[in-house]
C-alpha cells in the first residue's frame, strides 16, 4: 500500500519516449541501461524496451520508445511524442551543434505538437567530451532552463563508461511520479500556493489539541503515519534546532508550527527529494494536482439521471456550525476574508468561479449570509456532488463522509406518487434576449434592479432559501438558459432529467418576446413528452409596469389553456414585486404532477394507447369467452352422449 502511494497510484508504468538528433547516442543510451553493458552494434531505432517494476525503488515498469530523427519517420516520432509521460532529448557531449538544435527544433517542436510532459534533457557521449573546451553544464543549461520551464533535469552521461546511465531513466520515471511543479515555483523559488494549502491542512489534522504547534507527540505520530518509522527524540530536536536556525517562528514552547512545518517540507525539495514530500501529500489523500483523489471521494451514486443529490440534515449542522464559528463577529454574514480562511486548507475557494461566484445571496455591505451560505452549498451539491463532499473534507468535516450527501428519489416517481421529498429544487429558466431573466435572478438574491442590459451567453444560477409557511426551508435554484444555448441543451436527452420546474420569461410589452418564450414552451413540452422526463412549467409575464402587447394577454392565456397549465404570473422586477413568484415556483415543484404542459401530439399519443388498451382489453374478453363457450360445448355434447 505504501508502495502504491508513494508512486502516485499508478500502477500502468511510466512511458519514457527518447529523441534527438540522429548521431547523439540514443539507441546506445537505452541498450546501455537494459543490459547493463556496452555494446558496439545497436540497431539505428530499438524495439520497445521495458525496465521492470524492481529497477528502481518506486517498483513502476518503465516502458522506453526509441524513435528516428530522419524526416520519413516525422509522423510516427510525432505519435509517439504525444503519448509520452516523459521525454528524453538527447544531445551529443562532442558535438555542440546537436546542443543548440535543442533549442532550436527539439523543445518548439513539443510545443507544436502541444506536448505537455515534463523534459530531460540528456548529454551523451561524455567520455567523447573534449575537456578543452571547459564549457559547464551549468552554464550551458541556465538559459535553456528559464527559456523552457518543461524541463525538469539536466544530465550528462556516457553509454561506454555507463557513467550515470541508470540516472537517466531514474530522473525520467521521477519526474513523472514526483513531479515538482505542482509542488514549487521555480520563479518565486517557494512552496506553490496549492501545496501550502494542502501542507495547512495536513498540519492542521496532526494538531490534535488544537494549540497551532507540533508537540514531539504529534510529530511522531505523524511521522509514523507517513514513512511507517518512529523518530528518535535526538532526531526531533535536530529538526528543531534546524528550522529555529532558519524559520525562528518556525518553533515556540508547544513544538513545530506552522512555518516551521512549511520549511521542513521544503527543505526536502531544495535536497532534491521530491519524493519525500509526495509520500507526505499522499498519504493524506493528494493526486498529483494537489486535490483529494477520487477514491478517498466516498460519493453516492446516481441510479438514474432524474435523481439529484443533496446534503443531509447531519453535513447541514455540521455547516451551520462552521458558519457561527467563523461568523466572529455575530452579525450572521461572512466576509470575504473569512471565507477565504474557510477555504484556507482547500486547493482553491470553489466560489471563486463560474457557477458559483455571485451565485448567492449577500447583504448590503457584499457579505455572504447565512441563508446564501448554505445555498451555495446546496448549489454545489446539486451540480458537483464530488466538488461538495471534497471541499467538506478540506474545511474539516471529520464525520462519515458517505452519510453527508443523500440521492433523492427519481422525479418520475414523483409525479406518480404525486409528491416529493425533496429539499432542493432545480428551475430552469427559458426566455428570449432582454426578456427579464437576469434580472429574476437578481431579484431572487435581493439585488436591486437594473436598467443596464447586458446579454447572458452562458448559464447563470441563482440559489437562496425559501421559507414557506408551515416553518420548513426549502432551497430553489435558478438556472439561467440563454436563448442561444436553447437548441444544443435541448439536443440532450437527459437535460430536462435534472428540472424540477421550468419557466418561461417573456417581455409582457414585447410580441416577438412572447412568441419565443411560447415556442420554447412547445419545445420543452415536445422534449418532456419524448424522453419521458414531463416537468411542471409556468409563463412569468415579465415587465409588467410597461404598457403590454395588446394580444399577449389574450394569446398566453389561450395557450396555457391549451397546454393544461396556470395562467401566466404577471410581475414587474423594477417595481419590485417577485417574491411571491418564487413561492409560487417552489409550490408547483412540491405537486410535480399538476401544471405539466400536454403537446396536442401528446394528446394524440394518449388517446392512441388508450385505444390500444381498451382494444387489447375487449380482445382479452373476446378470447376468454371464446374459450368459456367451446369448454361449455364439449360439456354438452359429453353429456348428451352418456344420456343416448
Amino acid at each position: 500500500m505504501l508502495n502504491h502511494l508513494s508512486s502516485g497510484g499508478r500502477t500502468n508504468g511510466v512511458r519514457v519516449v527518447v529523441a534527438g538528433d540522429r548521431g547523439t547516442g540514443k539507441s546506445s543510451l537505452i541498450a546501455a541501461v537494459a543490459s547493463e553493458s556496452f555494446s558496439e552494434t545497436v540497431p539505428p531505432v530499438l524495439p520497445l524496451t521495458v525496465l521492470p517494476a524492481d529497477f528502481y525503488p518506486d517498483n513502476v515498469p518503465i516502458t522506453v520508445v526509441d524513435t528516428s530523427s530522419s524526416l520519413e519517420k516525422q509522423g510516427k516520432r510525432n505519435e509517439e511524442l504525444k503519448q509520452a509521460d516523459v521525454v528524453v532529448l538527447t544531445y551529443a557531449c562532442n558535438e555542440p551543434s546537436t546542443f543548440s538544435r535543442l533549442s532550436s527544433y527539439w523543445l518548439p517542436e513539443l510545443e507544436r505538437l502541444e506536448v505537455k510532459v515534463p523534459v530531460v534533457v540528456v548529454g551523451c557521449k561524455l567520455d567523447l567530451h573534449d575537456e578543452s573546451q571547459q564549457v559547464s553544464l551549468e552554464r550551458l543549461m541556465n538559459q535553456l532552463l528559464q527559456q523552457f520551464k518543461e524541463i525538469v533535469t539536466c544530465i550528462e552521461c556516457s553509454a561506454v563508461t555507463l557513467y550515470q546511465v541508470p540516472e537517466v531513466f531514474y530522473f525520467a520515471q521521477k519526474a513523472v511520479l514526483h513531479p515538482i511543479d505542482p509542488l514549487f515555483d521555480q520563479e518565486s523559488q517557494a512552496l506553490t500556493d496549492r501545496c501550502v494549502r494542502a501542507l495547512r491542512r495536513i498540519f492542521v489534522l496532526c494538531d490534535r489539541d488544537m494549540d497551532d504547534a507540533l508537540s514531539d507527540t504529534e510529530l511522531n505520530e505523524f511521522q509514523v503515519r507517513c514513512f511507517d518509522a518512529p523518530l528518535q527524540p535526538s532526531e526531533i530536536n535536530g529538526v528543531k534546532t534546524v528550522v529555529q536556525q532558519n524559520v525562528p517562528e518556525g518553533v515556540n514552547s508547544n513544538g513545530l508550527t506552522f512555518p516551521g512545518f512549511l520549511y521542513v517540507h521544503s527543505m526536502f525539495l531544495r535536497k532534491g527529494r521530491p519524493e519525500t514530500l509526495w509520500a507526505v501529500l499522499r498519504n493524506y489523500g493528494y493526486d498529483n494536482d494537489l486535490k483529494l483523489r477520487n477514491d478517498s471521494l466516498p460519493v453516492p451514486s446516481k441510479n438514474a439521471s432524474d435523481q439529484s443529490v443533496e446534503l443531509t440534515n447531519e453535513a447541514v449542522e455540521f455547516l451551520n456550525g462552521i458558519f457561527r464559528l467563523l461568523d466572529t463577529d455575530k452579525d450572521r454574514a461572512l466576509r470575504p476574508a473569512e471565507v477565504d480562511k474557510l477555504f484556507c486548507t482547500a486547493p482553491s475557494s470553489p466560489w471563486n468561479d463560474a457557477p458559483y461566484k455571485d451565485a448567492a445571496e449577500k447583504n448590503d455591505m457584499g457579505y455572504i449570509t447565512l441563508n446564501g451560505f448554505l445555498s451555495q452549498w446546496a448549489l454545489m451539491t446539486l451540480l458537483d456532488p464530488p466538488c461538495s463532499v471534497a471541499n467538506l473534507i478540506y474545511i474539516g468535516y471529520s464525520g462519515n463522509t458517505a452519510a453527508a450527501l443523500r440521492v433523492t428519489r427519481r422525479r418520475s416517481v414523483d409525479r406518480k406518487k404525486q409528491a416529493t421529498e425533496r429539499n432542493v429544487f432545480q428551475c430552469y429558466v427559458f426566455g428570449s434576449k432582454n426578456s427579464g431573466k437576469s434580472a429574476l435572478l437578481d431579484s431572487f438574491l435581493g439585488r436591486p434592479f437594473s436598467n443596464n442590459y447586458t446579454p447572458t451567453t452562458a448559464e447563470q444560477f441563482a440559489a437562496n432559501t425559501i421559507e414557506l409557511i408551515r416553518g420548513t426551508k426549502k432551497v430553489l435554484v435558478l438556472r439561467e438558459i440563454p436563448e442561444g444555448e436553447v437548441p444544443k441543451v435541448l439536443s440532450n436527452q437527459d437535460y430536462l432529467a435534472a428540472c424540477d420546474v421550468a419557466i418561461f420569461v417573456y417581455d409582457s410589452s414585447n410580441e416577438h418576446s412572447w412568441k419565443k418564450s411560447r415556442d420554447m414552451l412547445e419545445q420543452v413540452a415536445r422534449q418532456g413528452e419524448l424522453t419521458g422526463y414531463r416537468v411542471p412549467c409556468l409563463l412569468i409575464a415579465a415587465k409588467d409596469d410597461l404598457t403590454p402587447y395588446p394580444r399577449a394577454v389574450q394569446d398566453s392565456v389561450k395557450a396555457t389553456q391549451e397546454l393544461g397549465i396556470e395562467a401566466p404570473i404577471h410581475l414587474s422586477m423594477k417595481l419590485g414585486d417577485s417574491s411571491n413568484v418564487f413561492h409560487r415556483i417552489v409550490s408547483v415543484a412540491e405537486h410535480p404532477h399538476l401544471s405539466i404542459p400536454e403537446t396536442e401530439i401528446g394528446r394524440k399519443r394518449k388517446q392512441f394507447h388508450r385505444l390500444l388498451q381498451n382494444t387489447l382489453i375487449f380482445a382479452s374478453v373476446g378470447t376468454a369467452m371464446a374459450v368459456v363457450g367451446v369448454a361449455a360445448l364439449r360439456a354438452y355434447a359429453v353429456k348428451k352422449k352418456s344420456s343416448g
